[in-house]
This record gives structure tokens, sequence and C-alpha cells, in this order.
């Protein structure tokens, strides 16, 4: 929502908005022009807005209830409605448009694209899910006048908002079931990517990842010119790659090029994956292999995707958004392949009821690769409780011997008692509020020892 209240600012809108709670980032947003409130009444609506509604278009999110007072007031007094992703399709309908659809990975994926079109100084617009480290912002334009603007979009699958789109490239990085609670079963899930796909402009360009790829039964689409990448691709791969502690260094190959010795600076395999689409978008676009390797080296990653917070000897804290089992598992990995004499710490938030419950199973096979688990209190997000669906249901799944149910207001406390080396939290709620604490907790009670 902000990326696109940013590029109306940008164009001279005047701008006002709701969110529940303050942040760091609406505090960004207010310094940048908007009038944004915290409380979801009518007296929060600016009288301007309201003796004007036929010069006001509404922008809503989903996320927003629908007992909203403010929302049931902009339906009942007939003002322009439309979703976020109906705005984000008006806005790139007549451009070229790169679209970053997936289950997970598509935040990352999208900010490494913009990251290197706009180091190599193209023209580029990008509406990202996450806040970028190398700009602090979720929206980078770079428009020069006179040129037409690469447009870098985040295809999001939930509630079916990637089907406003209308791509000129399109890229899937996972098709991983997940919003069940929206489309039913994984088959209609995967119907909806295939209607992505379908919406990419003939002759377009389609780069899927190779687990998705034989999910969706190898897609032509209308007459798509369809590459495969991973890393088990024989289309584009990553060759020779090297786990290091702060990065991973990897031999770029397709059938027409290679590249070798990219250092990517935000560790991780599904990094590299994902680094792999970036690429060869960047190719596609005429990047040199300087521009490209200069530019993935300079790629401080997403705010929360593989963060790391303290990187010492005898401590290492890392925060991730991760909120599916298999970002977990992919993360769990790329940790275990940096630190593997290392004891892994992993404080988990379960995010919704219902995906809790529709992958209980995987959720805890996934935390198994952990040494020690930490689980918080489901972030019920937009869903009321499930009866009998709660954090302890994946306590028995979890191989670990050490693992616990405990209340937020506990974790410094128990974080206390324990032999921490790597500490990670992952999640999508509010758990990124006690990160602050965590790291201040890390850095003041283990001494850091000379490398």
């Amino acid at each position: 929502m902000s990326s696109i209240a940013r590029w109306c600012v940008s164009k001279g809108i005047q701008v006002s908005g709701y969110d529940r709670t303050p942040s760091a980032l609406t505090d960004e947003l207010e310094k940048e022009g908007m009038d944004i409130s915290f409380e979801d009444s009518l007296d929060t609506i600016p009288e301007e807005f309201k003796e004007n509604k036929d010069k006001a278009l509404v922008i809503w999110t989903p996320a927003m209830p629908d007992e909203s007072p403010q929302l049931n007031y902009f339906r009942d007094h007939g003002f322009i409605l439309k979703k976020r992703s109906e705005v984000l399709g008006d806005i790139t309908a007549e451009e070229f448009t790169i679209a970053v659809a997936g289950t997970h990975g598509k935040t990352t994926t999208s900010s490494m694209i913009a990251h290197l079109l706009y180091q190599a100084n193209v023209p580029v617009t990008a509406f990202l899910g996450g806040l970028s480290q190398n700009y602090q912002s979720n929206y980078l334009s770079s428009e020069k006048k006179g040129k037409a603007s690469v447009f870098v979009v985040e295809a999001d699958e939930f509630d079916r908002s990637f089907l406003r789109l209308n791509p000129s490239v399109g890229v899937v990085t996972s098709v991983d079931p997940d919003h069940l609670d929206i489309y039913g079963s994984e088959d209609s899930m995967i119907a909806g990517f295939t209607d992505f796909i379908n919406l990419i402009q003939k002759k377009g360009h389609l780069f899927i990842q190779t687990n998705a790829n034989q999910k969706l039964n190898e897609p032509s689409g209308n007459k798509l010119r369809v590459k495969e990448y991973g890393l088990r691709s024989s289309s584009i791969t990553a060759e020779n790659i090297q786990a290091r502690p702060d990065s991973f260094v990897f031999d770029y190959q397709d059938r027409d090029q290679r590249i070798d010795g990219i250092t990517l600076p935000i560790p991780g395999y599904h990094n590299v994956e994902n680094a792999l689409v970036a690429i060869s978008i960047g190719l596609s676009q005429g990047l040199s292999e300087a521009q490209i390797k200069g530019g993935m080296q300079s790629f401080s990653g997403v705010k929360r995707r593989f963060e790391i917070h303290l990187s010492e000897p005898n401590c290492v804290y890392i925060d991730d958004y991760a909120h599916h089992p298999e970002e977990i598992r992919s993360l769990l990995s790329s940790v275990r392949a940096m630190y593997p004499a290392l004891k892994i710490t992993a404080i988990f938030q379960p995010h919704l009821f219902t995906r809790t419950r529709d992958f209980a199973k995987d959720f805890s096979e996934s935390l198994s690769l952990a040494d020690e688990v930490i689980l918080l209190e489901i972030y019920p997000a937009r869903e009321e409780p499930i009866p009998g669906i709660n954090s302890k249901i994946l306590l028995e799944g979890i191989a670990a011997q050490s693992k616990e149910v405990i209340a937020k207001d506990a974790l410094i406390q128990s974080l206390s008692d324990r032999n921490l080396e790597v500490v990670i939290t992952i999640g999508a709620g509010d758990i990124d509020r006690l990160v602050p604490k965590v790291a201040q907790f890390l850095s003041s009670n283990h001494t850091v020892s000379e490398i």
C-alpha cells in the first residue's frame, strides 16, 4: 500500500490514510507529506476528502476488516473504491512491466531486479513488497525525461490480486500451497498461477523456477518464451556454490552465457535461486557482465529477509520474514550450511490460524532443522481464533529435544537461561517488534571476541 502512496505523492497527489498502529514506516510516510491516522473512525477522515468525493479515490487492501467504519463509510457514500492490486494494474497497464509472482521469494527477487536495473542506469519504477535495504523504501524510481520506465512489481497471489496485471515479463518463483483459506485447494491455487501466466503479453517472457514449472505442467501460455531456472535446472542454474558466513559465491550458467564468481552479500541457497532469475532479466535488458556482478555485490537485501543483526564469532543473530514451511526449510538449511558447527535456536511466531492448521505437519518438519525451537503464540492478523488451533499443536512433530511455547513478554527472560550461538527470529506477524530487544540482549550479554 505504501509504495502506491509514495507513487501518488511523487505525482503531486494529496494522500491521506489509515493504519492500525504507528511504525517506523508510517513515521517516514508522514515526513514525506502524508496525513496518517491510527484510529479507524469517521472523525479521522480529513474533511477536505469528505467534501470532494468526486475528486477522491479510496485505495484499500483486503487486510481491512469488513466491519471497518471508514471502509463502510466510503462504500455507503458513493466514493470510488479500488483495491491496491487494481490500482497497480491501472498504473502499469500501458507500461513495460516485469511482474514477479510466487508464494515465496517474490519480494527479494523483485528487489534484486529493480536494484540491478537502477544500478545500471536503466529507467526503472518499482513497487516492492518490503523495504529495500539499499534505498530504505518499498518504492523506487529513476525515471528519466523522455525515456520510458521499466516497471517492476510484486504480483501478489493473495485474494488473486495478481490477476489485475498485464505483464510483459512474468516470473514465478514458487507455487507451494498457501492461502488455502482464499483458494480452497492447492489445485485451485495452481489454476490461479496458470491464469496469471496467461495474462503475460503475447511473445512475452516467462521465467519460472524448476519445481514451479513441474507443478504447473510446463506452461506455454500465449506463445511465451519460457525459461526455467533453479539449482536443479538444466536451463539457468548456479554452479560452484560456496556458502560463507557473510555471503554466497556462485557461477551463473545458462545455455547462452556464463558469469563466474558472483558474490551475493545476502546468504541463502534460496537467495542464490532468486539471484538467477534477477541476473537473467538483467541480461535480457542489456546489462553487461560487469554491471551484473557489481549490482549483485552491492545488493543489501530487503528488511526482514535473512537480515543479519549480529555477526560475532560467539554469537550470530538473524531475523527473517519466513511464514511458510518451505521458506523456513530454506532458511534453516542455509543457516546450517553457513554455521555447521554451531547450535541453532529458532524463535518462530506462526502467522494465521488457517495456515497453522493447514500446514502444521510441514511447519514441525521444517522447524526440526533447528537444534532448539521456541514458539510464540499465533499472530491472527485478519482472522478469528479457531478452536483447538494454537502453537502447541506444532510441538509434538518437532524433532528438537528443546522445544516450548512461551509468551512474547517472556522471551527475553527465557533467552537469558539458554546457551545461545545462532539465534533466528522467524515470522510475518508482530515478532518484528521484538527484534530490537533480542538484538540488544544478545549484544549486551555475549562477550565479543576478536576475529
